[in-house]
């Protein structure tokens, strides 16, 4: 008996730690997960786990965060200062504590990645970064592709805010300098057409064509001003908005000048840059298809944010949603009629009205905004 035992446990464990094949990998089975660099999912031990699906953590930190990067999170319940509940929904889940993002990235000189952490607070993950030159600790949002021991850089404090008057004089100082060499790349041309019409035995000289011949106008030299200026292009980078050549993808964009970034912060978020300039208004092309206009000293991040796929996840069960703060939604059907508009009658009858919510507002499709953003150049295509 006990060595018929010993076969079976032995043959468990076997079973345990062979290799599955997941389209190309070999993913070794530990336990009761199955962690192919994408997604973990789990053994169906309960209902719960056999749909359920999360995105990959093991190239993350293991350990907690810095302490001194973060500050308690205090619940409210979703109830305001009197008590009564303004965001329905809201209650319960587990204690977590705010990491403390950098998001104006001020510190200029080279900052190393330490290592990538994930953050409760956010869909998208986070980097330890430290400063080579002070040891100075922040958080930053990691975009696709950072590595632990990658050299990022910030170059917004090397641009200070400047006045009307100091950016004219720039442009008036950049047009002199490109016209004064224009006028001695042209006297170097004529000096060596001359040069050539002395030598030629048929005295006759040809018109060539100079290629890549610019004509200065204001906004050539814009252009020239703003591409001398580019900083180093790293994923990781932020800068400018004038800095960054057009077409890049970018993400971690600002709203105001030299302010902290406020667009493209989640998971999988990016933007690309359509124009920008010196001075004045930069256009962006957001996700959703929406080009709106940015103030070019806007900071900026180049690259894409990380964690693509946790917009393919599946939590499984109602307790994941608990654990993270959300409690149950009850459908408006479900409801008598002085609680939503949909409530009431006999059966499950919405009373012929359209979907909306429990203040009356369209709730599927109904434009509810009264005055057009002006920043906006195209809104994003609405079905």
């Amino acid at each position: 008996m006990f060595r018929l035992a010993l076969q079976r446990v032995s043959a468990a464990v076997g079973s345990k730690l062979r290799p599955i094949s997941v389209g190309q990998q070999q993913v070794r089975f530990m336990g009761n997960t199955i962690d192919d660099g994408q997604f973990k999912t789990w053994k169906p031990l309960a209902p719960t786990l056999r749909q359920r699906r999360m995105t990959s953590r093991k190239h993350l930190h293991k350990g907690g965060p810095v302490r001194e990067l973060t500050v308690a999170k205090r619940r409210t319940g979703g109830r305001n200062n009197t008590g009564r509940i303004t965001c329905r929904h809201r209650g319960g889940g587990a204690k977590r504590r705010i990491r403390l993002v950098d998001f104006r990235r001020k510190e200029t000189g080279p900052q190393q990645v330490i290592r990538l952490e994930y953050d409760p607070g956010r869909s998208a993950h986070i980097a330890l970064i430290k400063h080579m030159e002070t040891g100075k600790l922040s958080y930053i949002l990691a975009p696709v592709g950072l590595k632990p021991g990658a050299i990022v850089q910030s170059f917004m404090g090397e641009s200070k805010p400047k006045s009307a008057a100091q950016i004219k004089e720039e442009e008036e100082a950049a047009a002199a300098a490109a016209l004064a060499a224009e006028a001695e790349a042209r006297a170097q041309f004529e000096e060596s057409l001359a040069e050539d019409a002395e030598t030629d035995a048929y005295g006759k000289v040809e018109s060539i064509e100079v290629e890549g011949a610019q004509e200065y106008t204001s906004e050539g030299l814009k252009h020239q001003a703003a591409s001398s200026s580019r900083a180093s292009l790293v994923v990781g980078n932020c800068m400018p908005l004038k800095m960054v050549p057009i077409g890049t993808i970018i993400h971690n964009i600002g709203l105001h000048p030299f302010g902290r970034a406020q667009l493209a912060r989640s998971a999988g978020a990016s933007v690309q840059l359509l124009y920008t300039a010196p001075s004045g208004l930069a256009q962006i092309k957001m996700m959703s298809g929406e080009i709106r206009r940015v103030p070019v000293e806007a900071c900026a991040t180049l690259g894409r944010v990380s964690n693509a796929n946790h917009k393919n996840q599946k939590l499984g069960g109602a307790g994941a949603r608990r654990r993270r703060g959300w409690r149950p939604t009850v459908r408006g059907t479900a409801m008598n009629t002085h609680d939503h508009p949909h409530g009431g009658g006999r059966g499950k009858s919405k009373g012929n009205k359209h979907p909306r919510s429990p203040w009356g507002k369209p709730a599927k499709g109904g434009k509810t905004r009264r005055k057009p953003n002006p920043m906006v150049v195209r809104a994003r295509p609405r079905r």
